[in-house]
This record gives structure tokens, sequence and C-alpha cells, in this order.
């Protein structure tokens, strides 16, 4: 493996999640978050996760992978939308009703959460709104970096299907550490399933499309039932899907 993917696969395994958690430690001794805290995070964000796609899509360019060896072409047609599609109603369903199970289950689980909760969801429609753009990003650069570009550099390297997989998966739960071990389990099943839609559509609309309305729900889910009292006595009503 050349050295530069050796250094970026440093960054994602080491880097990004020691800033994810050393970021959220921060945040979760704070008090509160106020809109401006959470929209700045949200632009940060952003910005750093496009920034990290340009980087590796131009040593990827550098190293010989063509955009359909990252997982960028549609195959299928007809077959990949309807996967997109049924998997992104399917899979929102699921984030729907999990948060609300966890919203009224007590517990130091559902205690974490809450805080959690309060510092990086949406709690107005102007938050939401970017929020949006966010669960965007997240859709296309997260599923670009871990089911793109890790399994098609990992495959190259000549590691087995399932190894490239549950490799990626890792990375892409070591990102998500700071939600603590049960949100790095769950992003971790979660980037198996994504896996496997990588290989048996050959690219990354489904996953992508899945990723984006995951996140998305979780913005309107979240507030509601993790939020719904605190919000109401501060005068803060969640985004609904009528203002999505």
């Amino acid at each position: 493996m050349p050295w530069d993917f050796w250094l970026i696969f440093f960054v994602l395994a080491v880097l990004l999640p020691w800033r994810g958690r050393h970021r959220m430690k921060k945040m979760l001794a704070e008090p509160a978050t106020i809109p401006r805290d959470r929209i700045l995070l949200y632009g940060s964000t952003i910005l750093f996760q496009w920034s990290i796609v340009a980087i590796i899509a131009w040593r990827s360019e550098a190293r010989g992978y063509w955009p359909a060896d990252l997982g960028l072409a549609v195959h299928g047609g007809l077959r990949t939308l309807t996967a997109a599609i049924v998997g992104a109603a399917t899979l929102s369903a699921f984030q729907w009703f999990n948060l609300r199970r966890l919203g009224r289950t007590p517990g130091k689980t559902r205690d974490f959460m809450q805080q959690l909760a309060q510092r990086i969801f949406p709690q107005s429609p102007v938050e939401f709104s970017i929020y949006l753009a966010l669960a965007i990003t997240a859709g296309l650069c997260e599923e670009f970096i871990y089911r793109g570009f890790a399994m098609a550099v990992l495959h190259r390297a000549g590691f087995s299907i399932w190894l490239v997989i549950i490799i990626s998966s890792i990375l892409f739960g070591l990102a998500h550490l700071y939600q603590g071990r049960g949100g790095f389990v769950g992003t971790f099943v979660i980037g198996v399933v994504f896996g496997i839609a990588r290989i048996a559509y050959d690219g990354l609309i489904p996953a992508m499309t899945w990723h984006f309305a995951v996140d998305a729900v979780a913005g309107i889910a979240g507030p509601k039932y993790l939020l719904g009292t605190a919000s109401a006595s501060a005068g803060i009503q969640p985004p609904t899907p009528a203002e999505t």
C-alpha cells in the first residue's frame, strides 16, 4: 500500500476518532449549547468532511483509481433505484422507532443520549436546515471515504471481501466512537450492511441514500423523543416532518 494511503488510514483510524471524542468531551463539559454552537458544529463538520474527500480523491486519482473503482458509478438502473428507496424507507422507520424506544426507556444510556442530543441535534427549523446539509454531506462523504476509498484500497491490497467489509466497518465505527461504546457497535453493524450493499450493487448510490435517510430522521426523531420535555420547557419546538 502506498505511503499516502497508509497516512490516510492512520488519520481515519487514530486522528479522526481522537478528534471526535475530544470535541464531544469538551461539549459535554459545557452546561449546555446554544444555537450558534450547533450551527458552528454543523458547518465545521461539513467543511472538514469535504476537505478529507478532496484529499482522498486527489491521492486516489494519482494512484490510478478510477471513479468506478471507488464506487462512483451507477449499475443496475431500476434495481439500484428500488434498493435505494426501499432501503431508505426501511432504515428510516427502524431509526425512528429505535429513538422512540430509547427516549421511553430510563437508564444511563438514555441519560447519555439526552446529553448528546441536546448538544448536537437541531432544535429549530433554521438549525434543522443546516443539519440537513450536514446529513447530505455525511451520506456522500462518509460513504465515499469508508465504502468507496477504504474498501477499494483494501480489496486491491489483497484482503478477502469479508475482511474488507469488516475493516472498513471498524474504521466507520471508530469515527463515531464519540457516541460511546453503543454508538461504535451500532455504527459498525450499519457499516457492515452498507459494505454488503456496496458489493451487491457495485456502487455507492444505495448506501449513500440510506446513510442520508438515517441521519435526517435522527435530526427529526432525536429532538422529538430525547429532547421533547426539555425543548418544551424552554419554549423550543423541534422541527416536524412538515418543516423539512
